[in-house]
């Protein structure tokens, strides 16, 4: 073949190889297939991960189980075919996979080709297969995928000696079991304290592997007769661990023995102090993680941004109806406090587009409450969320009227301004007492009595019914009127409806009475 054909038939791979890098990037369904196994395999908040996880745990554990079991009795086939074929295979499509979701090969191909265009240069199949292999040695040159890799090898069972490495797929666990990565990160965070502290151990075992070695290893004690005898027992005595096969018999053995006892008491303790702080500094991060995890599994979460007296107020009727709750604090004993109250909460910014990027506002948080007592701190997060999101039904306290109208103006679905119904409060309560207690019955749960909304949905019981027979359903219910949704910022809530109106699609019935009544007419509508 000639330089002129080889050279054309180079351009017409990278062609092909260009031509199909831009149709994986246009296409819809490679990007859903690809993130919904980047999901099953990297994000923790991804629901089914959970159960992925815990397969690949009993996965590893039964490999384990079959190795220990091979070592006195003879594996009956169907077992050495579970392990060969079912177990191997499994191994290699998740190191695979996960080779795939590392990176995306298409943008380096399509970046590769652009910078050439770019520069009028062509571009060389050579360095086109030079990126993708780098970019992939890159991965499997980590750690992780080490061990990954290692994990494969014992199923080949002509070479015996590689089933001890079936032993590596216990640190595959690792990824798995998200309490065990946690610990390793809580170790390399230390890393400096740690190596410091094993680099102090080794000097001192030295030592007294030495000093022993002088002073016993010339026939005085039988149990030292090398170094490597002198230096283990160093390593036992500092450790504290102590076997007694081999005993100090000189004074000056013995002193050496009662000087390395107390050098490694004071080395035990300083490794624990340094473990003991580094959990006690990650701990407040480890129980934000579990919430996060525990969010991401969740649909229609209501986000309370602050933990003040109305927050307080406003979580424990939320608690009430049973919904999905995250509380959002800067303050951190108030973070404390809610966590101790039994609510899920992370200790945060909330001004922050990050965290409610980490909670999902884009997908699970159906309702954010802006609660805090500063107003300027409550417009910038509600004003925060509706950029992220503006379907999200977004909730601001306001004590400052300009404000207030400056946050409707903004497109803010409600502002409450607590002066304002304080003072209708107290306007009821001295000139017409008996409508303030009607009022306070309404909106304070007893416990005998409540306030609710039955959502008319298509296809339910209540869809193209007039009122007058939805008055015969709600048995031992008041209806106070009913909500009537234009569109999404357009509403209309009217008072005792007449018994002809026919309710349909959308709209919200407000009731009183029972919970349990309430309940059973939930029922019966849904039924």
């Amino acid at each position: 073949m000639s330089e002129k054909s080889a050279k054309s038939s180079q351009n017409a791979i990278v062609g092909m190889i260009v031509r199909f890098a831009y149709f994986l990037a246009a296409s819809e369904r490679y990007q859903h297939v690809k993130n919904f196994f980047y999901d099953l395999l990297e994000n923790d908040r991804y629901r089914y991960k959970r159960w992925f996880d815990l397969f690949m745990i009993f996965i590893i554990l039964t490999s384990v189980l079959i190795l220990v079991i091979d070592v006195k009795k003879t594996l009956p086939a169907w077992l050495e075919d579970y392990d060969m074929y079912f177990v191997t295979t499994v191994f290699i499509a998740e190191y695979l996979l996960r080779m795939w979701v590392y990176s995306d090969l298409h943008k380096i191909v399509i970046h590769l080709y652009e910078e050439s265009q770019y520069f009028y240069q062509p571009l060389r199949l050579s360095k086109v297969l030079w990126e993708i292999v780098k970019d992939k040695w890159n991965y499997m040159t980590t750690p992780a995928a080490i061990i990954d890799l290692i994990a494969i090898l014992p199923s080949y069972r002509q070479i015996r000696i590689l089933r001890i490495l079936v032993l590596f797929r216990v640190f595959k666990m690792l990824r798995y079991a998200r309490s065990l990565s946690s610990f390793l990160y809580i170790l390399k965070s230390k890393k400096f304290e740690l190596i410091t502290l094993l680099t102090l151990t080794a000097f001192f075992v030295f030592i007294a592997g030495i000093m022993i070695y002088v002073f016993e290893g010339n026939g005085a004690n039988e149990d030292i007769k090398n170094l490597f005898d002198a230096f283990y027992w160093a390593l036992v005595t500092i450790s504290t661990v102590g076997y007694g096969d081999i005993s100090p018999v000189t004074p000056e053995g013995r002193v050496v023995s009662m000087l390395i006892i107390m050098t490694g008491v004071g080395l035990i303790s300083f490794m624990t102090s340094i473990i003991v702080s580094s959990f006690s500094e990650r701990l407040t991060e480890l129980r934000e993680d579990r919430v996060m995890q525990e969010v991401g599994k969740k649909r229609d979460v209501v986000v309370v941004c602050g933990y003040g007296i109305m927050g307080r107020k406003v979580v424990k009727g939320l608690e009430n109806e049973q919904s999905e709750l995250i509380i959002i604090e800067k303050d951190e004993a108030k973070a404390q406090e809610a966590h101790s109250d039994g609510f899920r909460s992370i200790c945060a910014d909330a001004t922050q587009s990050a965290v409610f990027e980490k909670i999902g506002i884009d997908a699970r948080v159906s309702h954010v409450l802006c609660l805090t007592s500063d107003d300027e701190e409550n417009a910038f997060i509600a004003i925060n969320v509706k950029s992220l999101n503006p379907g999200v039904n977004v909730v601001a306290r306001c004590s400052d009227s300009e404000i207030a109208d400056k946050l409707r103006y903004a497109g803010i679905d409600d502002v409450v301004i607590p002066e304002e119904i304080t003072a209708m409060m107290g306007v009821l309560h001295a000139g017409e007492p008996v409508t303030f207690e009607v009022m306070r019955c309404l909106f304070v749960y007893d416990g005998e009595n409540a306030i609710d909304e039955v959502t008319v949905k298509h296809g339910n019981a209540l869809e193209g019914v007039q009122i007058d027979s939805v008055k015969k359903m709600a048995l031992h219910l008041t209806l106070l009127g009913v909500v009537r949704f234009y569109d999404r910022k357009k509403r209309e809530f009217l008072f005792n409806p007449d018994d002809r109106l026919v309710l349909q699609d959308g709209d919200s019935l407000v009731v009183i009475g029972k919970p349990s009544a309430i309940a059973y007419f939930k029922r019966k509508v849904q039924s």
